[in-house]
């Protein structure tokens, strides 16, 4: 392939964000081409007090990283763990005869150009690279035509990271003060955990109805049987769920004929005795059209609903498609093919389908969303012609595979002829009832020969799709083979899963979804919500963080305003806007309610016992008054129940909606018996409690007043807290038992040898010596002779108790300390390490997500920590002034019209 011309003393440096995309695109160049990877951003905000440049630790803007006083100046450091890179970058630059940046082609990618360029200063010609798939002829192109930094771009991307800051930086410690430590908020994070949490009090004000109707079973003479639904009786329609009101449970229209069980088996019996005939047959012919390439959204949807994968596994996945060579850029909104992918398309369709699944014209889609991202391309598979699925499985991960089959299905499907059918609808009459049954058939399937949105296999979903009914004839008598009576119970509205949060947020214009993965990670790490099955439950933090956050910032989470926010992002991005005029009314308002504005005196304002209170409910007592109002309180330390003088814990994973008056009174009566003791131990003369904790069930002998620290102990696996007697409570507490001293001939000889109920399970100590209680045997009854021939058996290795630790993963080689990055399961987890730091796995991040960039940023946040605190000073809050730093920027030129484009200007002095 051709190559662009260099200087002949020295070569072209190209640098990507990661190494695979290195090692992709140093296929297709020559040996004029150095190719090295950044890993990611090089230049980002301060992430704490630790990384705030000292010259700035004194401003009173310094905890937020950006002066706000001097045209939103932002503060720009090296994040710890990329200085090394930073060097190595440095050096190839000086070397270098030509500077190519290769991001990616959204505004990230075009940010983080921006930041190279800025921080190596070269002092030779800097081109831009852009391409939206990894390819020869897509390299070449980019070679061919290079442009310039787009400022607009960079500047977008600024004010995104800037009011991001702001608004996590302001609103946090709000929420630290009034709710609980270690909270957030952020711009679509916090309208992310609003949306889950009304739903849920949808799902908590929900009443179930019950309704009845009937199925009955006709057939011709000597034909099949089918089955059609009871649709009215004497004139009267009979409900469906859609007819009962959600918030009383009543059906909305009573003229509808609503059964209970006897009435609907009374009239079963009746019918079934009944003469029946077809009195109506229609036909309507129907076409299904195919859906549009894959977008970030829909691809994050469907790989989420048909293989079951989270948002940030799909994104990892997508990510190493692209990176080596086998797709288009996964982050876009637009679902706009090229012609020579369309072409590609057109072509598979006909070889592999026929020419009867062509349609005559190509397909072209319209995006939808106003501001498609820059990425000008829906995700396909690269190149043309496509490569087939099973071509590439032998050099694709199971996800990678599963991922591209997906995208090529829809991708080629979508070039292809409607699907057509007919509708059928079959009325029978008699004994003043009426029944219906529908039919559907497929007489040509088009699309879903290749692709059944959902559906793994496109084949048996069109069986499955296909509901074939007798040929019939009106006025033709049926048979009633049976009548069957069938209840029915009205559900709640279901909760948000991860494809359905990012469609409604997408939907609503709120955030990108090529940030969903991440806004997901976050509100399960933070513990707002968490999953059941598939689902997003919200905690009962998230209910105070939006009782605070709607009730006294109501802007801040307001769907329109936030959606609105994404608009005049965009605008600066097509140099619609001035982007610090548009930071400077987001925050200081000019009299209009900017965010500072907001927060003033909130501190004093807001009650934190309010926002803290969820009512559940008022139980009526036996004469038919209501009680005192049960309420959810959410504390320091958890979640509790709360009936005037009457507390009880919540126990953790337990969902909201499951939280009736009913259940909050048993838990309440629970923890009213844990107040009153199992007995009194006739050793220390003190009372023993069996307690219903955050934790789960727990006996405790003594009480908070007494002077000597009350004693627990948990019950054993398998126990159960209405199996506790006084007794059993006693053996507990006795925990850990001394057996006695080993006996002589061994060289334990005279170390006791004592058994106990530990985190991970009941053991037998003697010396350093250890072994776990085998399942069955329990520390209560176990003895001096089982002990020790448990004691005599060789120490089974264990993976994070001593033993060598083989890595669950090896990811590649750190850029700091040059070994390789490991996954390793340990004692409290799973973890990275680089053979200097480790950093555990943040909660909801999968192992099958983790990619080396994202290890060597846990691995780059863990160390700039420090060394951990003894236990004594952990928890100690920090001061204001202390809180995220960055490092402040110089006087900046005041902003111009962004209309007009300029290179890449010098928002701040950078570090580096």
């Amino acid at each position: 392939m051709a190559k662009r011309a260099v200087n002949s003393n020295g070569k072209a440096l190209v640098i990507v964000e990661s190494p695979a995309k290195a090692r992709t695109i140093g296929g297709f160049l020559g040996r004029d081409f150095v190719i090295e990877a950044s890993i990611g951003h090089v230049r980002d905000l301060p992430q704490g007090a630790k990384q705030i440049p000292a010259q700035y630790k004194k401003e009173d803007w310094a905890y937020l990283g950006v002066n706000v006083n001097d045209n939103f100046s932002p503060v720009y450091i090296v994040p710890p763990g990329k200085t090394e890179q930073v060097r190595k970058l440095r050096s190839l630059v000086k070397d270098a005869k030509e500077l190519y940046l290769a991001t990616d082609e959204d505004r990230e990618g075009e940010a983080i150009s921006w930041h190279l360029r800025e921080l190596l200063k070269p002092k030779v010609p800097v081109r831009r690279l852009v391409f939206h798939e990894i390819t020869r002829e897509a390299i070449q192109e980019a070679l061919e035509h290079p442009r310039d930094i787009d400022d607009d771009l960079v500047r977008a991307q600024e004010a995104r990271r800037i009011i991001d800051r702001l608004y996590g930086y302001e609103v946090s410690p709000l929420l630290w003060k009034k709710v609980r430590p270690k909270l957030s908020a952020g711009r679509v994070q916090s309208v992310a955990v609003r949306l889950i949490v009304e739903r849920e009090l949808e799902r908590m004000a929900f009443v179930a109805a019950t309704y009845w109707d009937l199925l009955g079973t006709f057939a011709k003479q000597a034909g099949a049987e089918f089955g059609a639904g009871l649709s009215s009786y004497q004139g009267r329609d009979v409900p469906s769920t859609r007819d009962f009101d959600a918030a009383t449970g009543k059906l909305k229209n009573p003229n509808l004929l609503l059964l209970n069980e006897s009435q609907a088996q009374e009239l079963a019996a009746r019918l079934k005795q009944a003469e029946f005939r077809v009195t109506s047959v229609e036909e309507t012919p129907y076409t299904s059209k195919p859906y549009a390439p894959f977008t970030t959204s829909t691809l994050q949807q469907e790989a989420n609903r048909k293989l079951g994968f989270t948002a940030r596994r799909t994104m990892q996945a997508a990510q190493s498609l692209y990176e080596n060579g086998h797709i288009t850029y996964m982050r876009t909104d637009s679902t706009n093919l090229a012609k020579v992918a369309i072409e590609a398309a057109r072509d598979l369709v006909a070889n592999q389908y026929g020419s009867e699944y062509l349609p005559a014209a190509p397909r072209i889609y319209a995006t939808k969303v106003k501001n498609a991202q820059e990425a000008h391309e829906a995700i396909r598979p690269a190149g043309h012609p496509f490569a087939m699925p099973e071509a590439l499985r032998s050099r694709l991960s199971p996800d990678e595979f599963k991922l591209y089959d997906l995208i090529w299905k829809r991708t080629v499907a979508s070039q292809m002829a409607d699907a057509r059918g007919r509708r059928i609808t079959i009325t029978i009459e008699g004994g003043e009832a009426v029944f219906k049954v529908g039919g559907k058939t497929i007489d040509f399937p088009g699309y879903l020969r290749a692709y059944v949105e959902g559906s793994d296999d496109p084949q048996a979903e069109l069986a499955d799709r296909e509901t074939v009914l007798p040929s019939v004839e009106v006025g033709e008598a049926l048979a009633c083979r049976e009548m069957e009576a069938k209840g029915h119970t009205t559900q709640p509205p279901s909760r948000y899963n991860e494809a359905t949060l990012t469609r409604t947020l997408e939907e609503m214009g709120i955030g990108r979804p090529s940030t969903y993965a991440a806004i997901i990670d976050t509100i399960l790490a933070r513990d707002y919500v968490f999953k059941r099955g598939n689902a997003l439950v919200p905690t009962w933090t998230a209910f105070a963080v939006a009782n605070l956050l709607k009730d006294h910032l109501p802007q801040l989470v307001d769907y329109q305003f936030t959606a609105q926010m994404e608009d005049e992002l965009d605008a600066i991005s097509r140099g619609e806007t001035v982007w610090v005029d548009y930071l400077k009314s987001f925050y200081f308002g000019n009299g209009r309610g900017g965010l500072k504005e907001q927060l003033a005196h909130k501190v004093d304002q807001i009650d934190a016992r309010h926002v803290s209170r969820i009512p559940i409910g008022r139980p009526s007592d036996r004469t038919g008054e209501e009680a005192e109002e049960i309420v959810v309180r959410v504390g320091r330390y958890g979640p509790f129940l709360e009936q005037g003088t009457r507390r009880a814990s919540i126990p953790d994973g337990f969902p909201p909606d499951e939280l009736t008056v009913d259940k909050a009174l048993e838990m309440l009566a629970q923890a009213a018996q844990g107040d009153e003791p199992l007995g009194v131990c006739p050793e220390t003369h003190k009372p023993v409690f069996l307690k219903i904790g955050r934790f789960g069930p727990y006996v405790q002998r003594g009480t908070p007043d007494d002077e000597e620290k009350p004693r627990n102990a948990s019950l054993l696996k398998g126990m159960k807290p209405e199996d506790i007697t006084l007794e059993v409570a006693l053996k507990l507490l006795s925990l850990p038992r001394d057996l006695g001293p080993h006996p002589e001939g061994s060289p334990l000889a005279g170390e006791s040898v004592v058994v106990n109920n530990g985190r991970f399970g009941p053991y037998v100590k003697c010396g350093a010596e250890t072994r776990s209680l085998p399942a069955g045997v329990s520390p209560l009854e176990v003895t001096m002779r089982e002990a020790l021939d448990l004691l005599a058996q060789p120490k089974k290795a264990r993976r994070g108790f001593g033993a060598p630790r083989e890595p669950l993963k090896t990811l590649g080689e750190s850029p700091v300390t040059k070994q390789p990055i490991q996954l390793l399961e340990g004692r409290y987890g799973l973890y990275v390490a680089d053979g200097t730091t480790n950093a555990s796995l943040p909660k909801g991040l999968s192992p099958d997500e983790l990619t080396l960039e994202r290890a060597v940023d846990l691995l780059a946040e863990r160390a700039a920590r420090g060394p951990a605190k003894p236990a004594g000073r952990r928890g100690k809050p920090a001061k204001r002034a202390a809180a995220p730093a960055t490092k402040a920027a110089p006087k900046r030129a005041k902003a111009k019209p962004a209309a007009k484009k300029k290179s890449a200007k010098k928002s701040a002095k950078k570090s580096g």
